[in-house]
C-alpha cells in the first residue's frame, strides 16, 4: 500500500550532481570580473537559496548592487549554455525514478534553480519521468516557502492529496515543514549529516534505492 500520493523531488544534490557545472559557471564570472576564483567545497556552500544568493556569497561584499546584477545576468547565460557539460544522476537515481514511475506516483521536481535551465535538465536527464517542474521565476517567491509546492500541486491536479518531499539541504527541511509535508533528506548532497541533523533532519537516507522502501 503507498503511503503517499505524490512524490517532489528537489533537483540540484538530490537528483543531479550538477556542482562541477555551478562551480565552473561561477568561475567563469569571476575571472570576468577580475575577482578571486573558488573552490568546489566554497561553492558547495554557497548552493540552496536560488542563483541570486549564489552570486552574492560567490562575490567580494563590498561588490555593490550594479555588480550582483551585471553578474547575475552573466551568469545566467553562461550556466544556461554550460549546464549539462559534468552534470549526471547520483547513483541509483534513475532506477528509483523508474520504480516510482512503474508504481503509479505523479514525480514534480521543485527547485530554486532557475525555472529554464530545471526544465532543460528534466527533460535531458529525466526524460517521461517527471510530470511537472517548478523552477524559480520572477515574481514567485522560492524556497523554503511554500509557494513552489503548492504551483506543483496544483500542476499535478494534485490538491488536498498526501505528499512528501525529498531535498539534500536546510532550505528542502524547511520547505517541507513549511508546506505541511513530511520530508526525507539526502545524504549524498550538499551538506554534512552533522548540519543537516543540526537543522532538524529527521528521516534520512545513504542511496537513493532507500527512499522506495519508504514511499
Amino acid at each position: 500500500m503507498k503511503k503517499y500520493d505524490v512524490i517532489l523531488f528537489d533537483l540540484d544534490g538530490t537528483l543531479l550532481d550538477s556542482l562541477e557545472d555551478m562551480k565552473d559557471s561561477v568561475n567563469h564570472v569571476m575571472r570576468d570580473f577580475g575577482y578571486p576564483e573558488h573552490t568546489l567545497a566554497e561553492v558547495r556552500s554557497y548552493i540552496g537559496d536560488g542563483i541570486r544568493k549564489l552570486i552574492e556569497r560567490a562575490l567580494p561584499p563590498d561588490a555593490g548592487d550594479e555588480i550582483l546584477e551585471e553578474a547575475l545576468k552573466e551568469y545566467r547565460e553562461y550556466y544556461n549554455a554550460h549546464c549539462m557539460i559534468k552534470t549526471k544522476p547520483y547513483p541509483g537515481i534513475l532506477p528509483l525514478l523508474k520504480n516510482l514511475k512503474e508504481r503509479g506516483y505523479p514525480i514534480a521536481v521543485v527547485t530554486n534553480k532557475n525555472h529554464e535551465a530545471a526544465e532543460a535538465m528534466c527533460r535531458r536527464y529525466f526524460p517521461d519521468m517527471i510530470s511537472a517542474v517548478i523552477g524559480q521565476r520572477d515574481g514567485i517567491p522560492k524556497k523554503p516557502d511554500s509557494i513552489m509546492v503548492s504551483l506543483a500541486m496544483t500542476q499535478l491536479n494534485a490538491e488536498g492529496k498526501k505528499a512528501v518531499y525529498i531535498g539534500d539541504s536546510e532550505v528542502d527541511i524547511l520547505t517541507a515543514r513549511n508546506s505541511g509535508l513530511d520530508g526525507i533528506i539526502c545524504l549524498w548532497g550538499f551538506r554534512e549529516e552533522a548540519f543537516l541533523s543540526a537543522k532538524g533532519a529527521e528521516v534520512t537516507v545513504r542511496e537513493a534505492a532507500e527512499i522506495a522502501a519508504l514511499v
